[in-house]
């Protein structure tokens, strides 16, 4: 720990250089048409506020801008602006005088978890090794510029999406260093999508982009109080995104509501050529998913409580709240438990680490400059001191450097034992209590960052529906103390949009969240 100062000012001097935000962003200059709550408006709000007049894309990108210089410095959750985000701003004005507006999402700030390739600026996953330019934008970032989106730019992460380490520290990177929960600052906001969250809990960025193996979006939106949707596999094309493993990665929304989520999925979703998992997207899937967030959803669903004791009684306490909220909205609540969980848990790993070294092998082989493959990752990172300052082995790269090859009799019965156990832990507590959903609690009370002890994220809410492939979709359900506790609902496969109207009407009838206040730390 003695090395961080010297570490950070690093960073700050030669990594992660932040332009000034124009003197028009600041709220102080701001014309009183333009004041409104950053923090509780939503883009349907926003976008009415531009057709009116009162706002511009401009002077929205500017608000955000000017926030992130005045409270990213707490968080730590930006890893790099995107210069041209104001020219995308002004062209998203010149687009509205002209009548000719691409959808909701234009005009609107997006931070990008820096795991997903855009051509304009490095993408690193954290890592001091890929400080490059990929070859060209991800899938979700071209659908996002088709949109109008503004890219405001690139958010912190846990290095290699938290597959590097056997102790890691969520939301370090070596790039971007430690990202910090916006609501104690010493505790930590869970990861991978560290930065991503904490970003929009701490209102710098409308909505962001986050990814997930198994956990990496809905733990640190629960974390947060953000919405965090992992959509079905395949909803969402991975191409351009740095993989950890195709049988379970994929992108999706955070947002400080649901109805955020639910419009910038409606832009990433869609079949792509490059990526074989949206191969079996259904042309039936909704365009719109906003356009089903209806009142009253709830009343006459069934919902399956999964409690999981395992996460403290504070958790649980906040759980209790949440079902009696869910039965005051006219749901049916049962309490379950879904099958082969310990089976799951003994399964994942090695299968992961097979896929690891198969698909990062594959990515890297895509990029311009840097590290051609896992071996040179692992050499690159024992002779660089700053990749050993809280990340400090890499045991997950060289496990998966000797593990079995992907055509290996064993792997293959490995993962498919473990994605038919998956697919059966939901399909069968579904189908056995007649449910719409199951809902369980998203994560503890946050644990505090400490670099020498590593994570203390022992969750196993996410890991069905994350080795499934099906929709988990994170709502904010109260706080233990001044910490954020999420409340998860998953259900079968590509039922992402029940699973948002759910959420969605959760989030009317037990509204939970409340701004972050930035507090150094608990009392003791």
């Amino acid at each position: 720990m003695g090395r961080r100062p010297v570490f950070l000012a690093i960073l700050a001097a030669a990594l992660v250089l932040v332009p000034a935000a124009p003197a028009t962003a600041s709220p102080a200059t701001a014309s009183p048409s333009t004041r409104f709550d950053l923090d509780s408006a939503d883009i349907p709000a926003l976008q009415a506020r531009m057709a009116s007049g009162r706002l511009t894309a401009v002077e929205l990108t500017g608000r955000y801008l000017d926030r992130i210089h005045r409270i990213d410095g707490k968080v730590n959750a930006v890893l790099a602006l995107n210069p041209a985000a104001l020219g995308q701003a002004a062209e998203s004005d010149a687009r509205r005088r002209a009548h000719r507006l691409r959808g909701p999402l234009d005009g609107i700030p997006v931070l990008v978890k820096d795991n997903v390739d855009t051509r304009d600026q490095w993408t690193t996953a954290g890592s001091r090794a890929l400080r490059s330019y990929p070859a060209k934008d991800a899938t979700l970032i071209t659908r996002l510029r088709d949109a109008g989106a503004v890219i405001l730019g690139k958010a912190n992460l846990s290095e290699w999406a938290n597959f590097r380490a056997a102790k890691p520290t969520s939301g370090w990177s070596g790039v971007g260093g430690q990202t910090n929960n916006p609501y104690v600052l010493d505790r930590n906001p869970c990861g991978s999508s560290a930065g991503s969250a904490a970003g929009v809990a701490a209102s710098l960025a409308q909505v962001a982009v986050g990814s997930e193996t198994d956990g990496s979006i809905v733990c640190p939106a629960g974390m947060t109080a953000t919405v965090g949707h992992k959509p079905s596999l395949g909803l969402v094309s991975r191409t351009g995104v740095v993989p950890i493993s195709a049988e379970q990665d994929t992108a999706g929304p955070i947002a400080r509501n649901v109805v955020d989520v639910a419009l910038t999925l409606s832009v990433l979703q869609g079949r792509d050529p490059t990526d074989p998992a949206t191969s079996t997207y259904p042309r039936s899937q909704p365009k719109d998913y906003a356009k089903l967030l209806r009142p009253g959803v709830l009343r006459g669903a069934r919902i399956g409580l999964w409690r999981l004791p395992v996460l403290g009684p504070a958790t649980d306490a906040v759980l209790t709240s949440a079902r009696n909220a869910l039965v005051k909205a006219g749901a049916t609540v049962v309490e379950v438990t879904p099958p082969y969980q310990d089976r799951l848990v003994e399964l994942e790993f090695p299968a992961l680490l097979t896929e690891f070294h198969r698909d990062i092998d594959a990515y890297l082989a895509t990029r311009p400059a840097g590290p051609r493959n896992l071996a040179e990752l692992i050499a690159y990172n024992r002779a660089d001191p700053l990749e050993q300052t809280c990340f400090v082995g890499q045991e997950l790269f060289e496990q998966a450097l000797v593990a079995p090859g992907p055509t290996d009799p064993a792997y293959l019965a490995m993962r498919a034992e473990l994605s038919d156990l998956a697919r059966r832990s939901l399909d069968e507590t579904l189908a056995k209590y007649h449910l719409d959903a199951i809902a369980s609690p998203t994560n503890p009370p946050a644990w505090k960052t400490d670099c020498a002890v590593g994570d203390n994220d022992v969750i196993p809410s996410s890991t069905p529906a994350a080795v499934a492939g099906y929709p988990d979709v994170t709502v904010p359900a109260g706080f233990a103390g001044p910490l954020p506790v999420g409340i998860s609902f998953m259900g079968a496969r590509w039922s992402d949009a029940r699973m948002l109207a759910l959420a969605a009407d959760f989030e009317r009838v037990a509204p939970a969240r409340v701004p972050p206040r930035y507090l150094p730390t608990l009392p003791s």
